[in-house]
C-alpha cells in the first residue's frame, strides 16, 4: 500500500507540474522547471503567444476528433460486432467535406500567422537604433547616435553577483528606455551567430557579410536575457545577450554617465580590452570565464 502510495503522490507531482507550468516562469529568463514559452515583455512576443495558444487548441480539437474517429471504427466495425465487412468504397459528400475542412483550417491559420510576421518585419519608426556585432564569442554593441560603443562578454562564476544568472549575465548590458522602438541591427566579423532574447520574440541571425535587422519595444523594466542561439563554435554557449530596460530618466542618466566615463577614459565606454585585438580572437578572456 505505501509504494501505490508513493505512485500516486509521484503522479500527481507531475501533473502538477504540467499544469502550473507558468507559475515557474520568471520575467526575462527561463526558470527551473519552467514549461512554455517565457513570459511575454514585448507586444510582438504577446502577439507569438496569442497565435501559439491558438494553433495549440486547433491541434487538441483535431486530435480528440481523429482519436474518437478511431475508437468508434475499432469499436463498431471490429470483427465480432461487423463480421461482414463493408464494400463501401466512395463517398462523395464525404470526400468533400474532409477535402474542404482542411483548407479553411488552414486559412484560419494563415490569417493571423501572416499577421504576425507583417508585425515582425514592418519595422515602427525606430526611437534608438544598436548595432550588435558577433564575434567568437562575444558580442560588441553601437548606439550609432549616441557615439557609444563597448564589449559585453559572460561573467565568470567568480565574477557574479546575489541575484544574477549563471551563463547569462555579462560585464556590460545593453540598456534601453522602456516603451521605446528600439531597432536593433546584427552582423557578425566571422561565422553566424544569432541574435535572439525570448521575453521579445526576436530571433535573428548575424551573417558575415551582410546586416539583418529586427526590432523590439520592450513593454516593462527589468531584466531581460537570451543568447546566441546559432552553434557557432567551441564557445557557442558563453555568449550571453542582456538588455536592461529601464525608465526614460535613467536611461538618460545612464547616457550621461557613459558618455563622461568615455571622455574620461579617452575612449568609448564600456570599452573592455577587445578581444578582437588578441591574435586568438579573444580566446585569453574566454579561458579566464571558463576557469
Amino acid at each position: 500500500m505505501g509504494t501505490f502510495n508513493r505512485r500516486i503522490a509521484g503522479v500527481l507531482a507531475v501533473a502538477a507540474l504540467l499544469f502550473s507550468g507558468p507559475a515557474f516562469a520568471q520575467m526575462g529568463q527561463p526558470a527551473p522547471w519552467q514549461i512554455g514559452m517565457q513570459d511575454a515583455g514585448s507586444p510582438i512576443m504577446a502577439q507569438i503567444h496569442d497565435f501559439h495558444n491558438f494553433v495549440t487548441a486547433i491541434i487538441i480539437v483535431i486530435t480528440l476528433f481523429v482519436l474518437a474517429l478511431l475508437a468508434w471504427v475499432m469499436i463498431r466495425y471490429n470483427e465480432n460486432r461487423s463480421p461482414v465487412p463493408s464494400r463501401t468504397t466512395h463517398h462523395t459528400m464525404l470526400e468533400v467535406v474532409w477535402t474542404i475542412v482542411p483548407i479553411l483550417i488552414l486559412v484560419a491559420i494563415a490569417i493571423p500567422s501572416f499577421r504576425l510576421l507583417f508585425a515582425q518585419y514592418d519595422f515602427p519608426k525606430a526611437d534608438i537604433t544598436i548595432n550588435a556585432t558577433g564575434h567568437q564569442w562575444y558580442w560588441s554593441y553601437e548606439y550609432p547616435d549616441e557615439d557609444i560603443q563597448f564589449d559585453s562578454l559572460m561573467l565568470s562564476d567568480n565574477q557574479l553577483e546575489e541575484g544574477q544568472p549563471r551563463l547569462l549575465s555579462v560585464d556590460n548590458e545593453v540598456v534601453v528606455p522602456v516603451g521605446k522602438n528600439v531597432l536593433v541591427q546584427v552582423k557578425s566579423t566571422d561565422v553566424i551567430h544569432d541574435w535572439a532574447v525570448p521575453s521579445f520574440g526576436v530571433k535573428i541571425d548575424a551573417v558575415p557579410g551582410r546586416l539583418q535587422t529586427t526590432w523590439f519595444r520592450a513593454e516593462q523594466e527589468g531584466m531581460f536575457y537570451g543568447q546566441c542561439s546559432e552553434l557557432c563554435g567551441r564557445n557557442h554557449a558563453f555568449m550571453p545577450i542582456a538588455v536592461r530596460v529601464v525608465s526614460e530618466e535613467e536611461y538618460a542618466k545612464w547616457l550621461s554617465e557613459t558618455k563622461e566615463a568615455a571622455l574620461d577614459d579617452g575612449k568609448s565606454v564600456a570599452e573592455a580590452e577587445p578581444a578582437a585585438e588578441t591574435d586568438n580572437g579573444g580566446a585569453e578572456k574566454l579561458a579566464a570565464i571558463e576557469n
